[in-house]
């Protein structure tokens, strides 16, 4: 496993990153926990949650397995913006020193290491929600803070105020498929010390080759699961992008990697991108994905994945 430094932070974190979505979600707590103990053997040493997975379950879980692992040996990152209860919701003051403490609390530790605002807040003022964030940091309860899938214009807005902590991290949904943050949120971030760590890699799975076009998913597949599968987008399931997805196989074959090493691998080609999260229900996965970290793919390559995704990729 390789690691890089996540942006003007003293933090260095996994190529490879393991998400807690999918826990209570549909992933069995058993293989959940050995997911997160192969993890931490193959080098991983970043998780990834939220406030909003399972209402708390997520971070109640974690808590848990956690315990007895060295604090200063991994970083963890959750977030906070989305609904809690029918009144608890936002990046408001009240609501961030409210839900910091309870992300806390569910997780058994003191301090994450990044805290991150799932989604902008648009009924709170930006310099409320910055105040509040940087209030968090400097008493000790957050190393640093970051962001998912803001704007640019709201991310400049964050630069431009002042004495409040600034963000190191950017979470954007990215992948061979997905590359509309490469226009505009990748440059600005790029520019302020901000690293990006790059969410659905896979493409929601699309990118594992596992889709065949006009056959229905793989009853062990995420797409197949009642409980998980409201969260994929229809318009990345159309025959047109897995017909192309298949096309990659032979390029996967030819350098001796899964699809997924290859798609993980070319996201980690992009020098900005410090961590992709990936999200596993059998540790056999998260082995396969880590293996990606390292692996270089020569300008022929990469020339070749664009021929076969240039019509498909939403830029």
């Amino acid at each position: 496993m390789k690691y890089r430094q996540l942006g003007n932070s003293e933090l260095h974190v996994s190529e490879i990153s393991l998400g807690s979505w999918g826990i209570d979600e549909g992933v069995e707590q058993q293989n959940a926990e050995a997911c997160i103990h192969k993890a931490f053997d193959v080098g991983i040493n970043f998780i990834d949650t939220s406030n909003s997975y399972a209402r708390g379950g997520a971070e109640s879980f974690l808590g848990e397995v956690l315990q007895g692992i060295e604090r200063s040996s991994y970083v963890l990152a959750t977030k906070v913006f989305f609904p809690m209860s029918p009144t608890d919701q936002g990046l408001s003051a009240a609501q961030i020193r409210k839900q910091i403490d309870a992300s806390l609390k569910r997780l058994r530790t003191d301090y994450v290491d990044l805290y991150q605002c799932h989604r902008y807040d648009l009924n709170t003022p930006l310099e409320e929600t910055m105040t509040a964030l940087t209030e968090v940091v400097r008493q000790g309860k957050a190393r640093y803070i970051g962001f998912s899938e803001w704007s640019p214009e709201q991310i400049q807005a964050a630069f431009n105020l002042a004495d409040v902590e600034r963000f190191v991290s950017s979470q954007p949904q990215y992948s061979m498929l997905w590359r509309k943050p490469e226009a505009e949120v990748f440059p600005l971030c790029a520019t302020n010390g901000i690293s990006q760590i790059v969410w659905s890699p896979l493409a929601q799975g699309i990118l594992t080759g596992k889709y065949q076009p006009g056959q229905a998913p793989p009853q062990d597949s995420r797409a197949a699961n009642e409980k998980m599968n409201w969260f994929l987008l229809e318009n990345l399931f159309s025959d047109r992008i897995l017909t192309a997805v298949q096309k990659l196989k032979p390029i996967a074959q030819n350098l001796g990697l899964s699809m997924s090493q290859l798609a993980l691998a070319w996201v980690l080609q992009n020098d900005r991108v410090s961590s992709a999260i990936i999200g596993a229900s059998r540790p056999e996965q998260i082995v396969d994905n880590a293996a990606a970290s390292g692996v270089q793919l020569d300008v022929d390559v990469l020339a070749a994945i664009d021929q076969i995704l240039t019509s498909v990729v939403q830029r």
